[in-house]
Order: C-alpha cells, then sequence, then structure tokens
C-alpha cells in the first residue's frame, strides 16, 4: 500500500460504505473445509512443523486490501488470498489510485464475497482502514498489503494464535522469517522505531511496523483511528498495548521491494511514525 509523498496528514473526514461507491456487495461464503499438515496450517506450509494441533472451530475472517496504484499486483493478491482455506470476506479500498488500479477494479468481475470502495482522493492506508472497518462483519481482521511483500500463504501462521485463543492481536514479523535482503536504512528504520515502542510501552517486539497484523474484530473496531497515513502502524500499536491487549508474533515470509519496484514510505514517514508513538503514548 503506497500513498502520494503529500497526502494530508491531518484528520479528514473519509467515504463511509454508505457514501462511497461500491462495486460488489458482499454475501457470506459457505463454510470451507480446512485440511490441516497436522499442525493445523495448509499442507506444505513452511511453518508447518512449528505449529500444534488444529483450531477447534473455523472463526470467519475480513481481509482488508488497502490500493494504491498496484495495478500490476492487486489480481494475484487477490487470487492468492481467496486460496487460503477460510470463510472470508474481502473488503478493497482504492485510495484514489492513478495508474489504472482503479479502471482494473471496476471492469473485473469479482467473487461475491468481495467489496470495493473508492476513495475520491488519496488520504492514505489509515484512511483506507478506516473505511474498511465500516463494512467488516467476520470475527477476525488480517490487513492485507496489495503489493505481494506479504504472501497471503503465511495467513496460517498469522491467525493461529488468534485461533487457539491466546492471542488478541498477532503481528507478522518480517525479522523472525524468511525475508529478500532489503534496504539497509530501511532495515536499521524499522529496528530504530521497534526499539523506541518497547522502550515506550515496555515490550518486545521485533517489528513494529510489519504490515501484517491480524486482530480479534472487536479489538480493532473498537479502536478510533486517527492517522491517514503510514501512522497508522505506531497508533495502532500504541493503542493496544495501552489496553493490555495479548500480541503475539509470528515468523512471516517477506519479499521487501525497492524504490525501482514502486516502495514510496520515505525517511519522512519514520519521523512520522516517531511522532505518532510519542502522541498515542500521551494521548488517545
Amino acid at each position: 500500500m503506497n500513498e502520494e509523498p503529500n497526502s494530508e496528514r491531518a484528520e479528514n473526514p473519509q467515504p463511509t460504505p454508505e457514501s462511497a461507491q461500491v462495486l460488489y456487495m458482499a454475501h457470506d461464503t459457505p463454510p470451507l473445509q480446512w485440511q490441516p499438515s497436522g499442525s493445523g496450517m495448509p499442507v506444505g506450509h513452511p511453518l508447518a512443523e512449528q505449529m500444534s494441533a488444529v483450531p477447534a472451530r473455523m472463526l470467519e475472517l475480513s481481509v482488508v486490501i488497502p490500493v494504491y496504484n498496484e495495478r500490476k499486483t492487486i489480481i494475484e493478491v487477490v487470487r492468492r488470498v481467496q486460496e487460503q482455506p477460510y470463510p472470508k470476506e474481502i473488503i478493497i479500498v482504492d485510495d484514489c489510485s492513478t495508474d489504472g488500479t482503479r479502471e482494473l477494479l471496476q471492469q473485473t468481475q469479482w467473487a461475491e464475497n468481495i467489496r470495493i470502495f473508492y476513495h475520491p482522493k488519496n488520504m492514505g492506508k489509515g484512511a483506507a482502514i478506516r473505511t474498511a472497518l465500516q463494512a467488516v462483519t467476520k470475527d477476525v481482521i488480517i490487513i492485507q498489503d496489495a503489493d505481494l511483500e506479504y504472501n497471503p500463504s503465511d495467513f496460517g501462521a498469522v491467525l493461529r494464535p488468534i485461533y487457539d485463543g491466546v492471542a488478541d492481536v498477532v503481528y507478522g514479523s518480517r525479522f523472525l522469517g524468511t525475508h529478500r535482503s532489503f534496504m539497509l536504512h530501511h532495515y536499521l528504520g524499522n529496528k530504530f522505531l521497534s526499539l523506541v515502542t518497547n522502550i515506550l510501552f515496555n515490550n518486545i517486539l521485533t517489528d513494529m511496523e510489519t504490515g501484517y497484523k491480524a486482530f480479534r474484530s472487536p479489538v480493532l473496531k473498537g479502536v478510533k483511528i486517527r492517522s491517514n497515513r503510514f501512522d497508522f502502524e505506531p497508533e495502532i500499536t500504541a493503542k493496544v498495548l495501552k489496553r493490555g491487549y495479548r500480541i503475539y508474533e509470528v515468523p512471516i515470509y517477506y519479499a521487501g521491494r525497492d524504490y525501482a519496484d514502486g516502495k514510496k514510505i520515505t525517511w519522512r514517514d519514520g519521523f512520522a511514525a516517531l511522532w505518532a508513538l510519542a502522541r498515542f503514548r500521551l494521548f488517545d
């Protein structure tokens, strides 16, 4: 999920599901047959042997996909999400893409469990998630970026602690799992932001800024999200830690992009994240 560098950071009203243009309405999908590997994860998953028994019951999943200028990957992301063996709804929020993503979304014939909302102007990842949260209806929410840096085959690993009833929130850590060697300054920036988070909130997170986060629905829907851009990540982290929710981290596969591939997050977003951590440590 990328944003225009000059998107507004202030709180702005965003389209609601009622006011945003809707392409397809969701319908409940029939329960899917869970076919475990003996570990509660799909057969062949690289983390399968590290996980224990099958979940006692299958919770339903809301997959939130904020998208901005990801024409090359959005169709493949949705295809991979649909392949995951969970009863699910998929909620896509196009944040006023300008590269043809919006037109592609409008022209594609989607499955009945997909809903799409369109922002009239670029507002940022946090704003897109706010729009999506007004439409989610399932037990668990997972945020899936549209750029294929995060692979939906890791759903099993990320969701498992919630399905087992031991976690309210799960972070997929890029630094605990297999990952592409990526830009040093991004690595150092992420590590520094995680360190600041742990100092402020007395925790031991390895990857506060990860884009792979899953929540029990009442947790995320119960938080008022004020941030419009990538500072959603430190804001939601600060608020779930302050509220005492149980957070787990699990290793995930990460294929980080560089700027030539379309990555747009910059050092300015790092300063915004620091400000958000300080702000939401003191205020809600």
